[in-house]
């Protein structure tokens, strides 16, 4: 059960009602993370452009859902494993590579440069040293491109936290967290 008001676009602040329907367009239904962002219209509104300028970005949506089932794994989030494996698997990634993407893995070496450096940031909280950013260039990303990995983990972070913290119930098809 939730531990925060899922409003639908009726029930949600009236600033919220524009983007709810945005959501709704876009995804054929409001998902339960927006309903829950929703209580704050602020919030919604920073976490709605964010994703629409990471969707329009150069790192492509592909490798986008990656590194989101990569931070969502390592944060217990069933909510966005699912809905970003889902996600993947429409952005043409097979379901093998969301598999290998949720352990921070990838047969591409330049996606697997910046899942492995998405999961150094997790991990150590954001204190990676030099080498994982010469690593990310040594790949091929230039400063714009890991700018934009950054931002990606930003938005996962802030999403992971919401689902889990407030126990949003997951509507995607689930997937299964690995085993720790």
């Amino acid at each position: 059960m939730s531990r925060i008001a899922l409003p639908t676009r009726e029930q949600a602040p009236a600033n919220a009602a524009p983007l709810l329907d945005q959501v709704q367009a876009a995804f054929g239904a409001t998902p339960n993370m927006f309903r829950a962002v929703a209580n704050s219209p602020a919030a919604l509104a920073s976490m709605w452009a964010a994703f629409g300028a990471l969707g329009g970005g150069t790192l492509g949506a592909r490798l986008g859902e990656q590194i989101a089932v990569a931070i969502a794994d390592l944060n217990r989030c069933e909510y966005c494993l699912a809905a970003h494996t889902m996600l993947g698997r429409k952005a043409g990634a097979s379901a093998q590579e969301m598999s290998a993407a949720q352990a921070g893995q990838s047969d591409d070496p330049k996606s697997a440069a910046a899942l492995r450096f998405a999961v150094a940031m997790v991990r150590e909280r954001g204190q990676v040293d030099a080498a994982e950013v010469d690593a990310l260039r040594r790949a091929g990303f230039n400063d714009g491109e890991m700018m934009e990995i950054m931002a990606h983990i930003a938005l996962n972070l802030f999403t992971n936290y919401v689902n889990v913290a407030f126990a949003v119930p997951v509507d995607f098809p689930q997937v299964k967290l690995r085993a720790k």
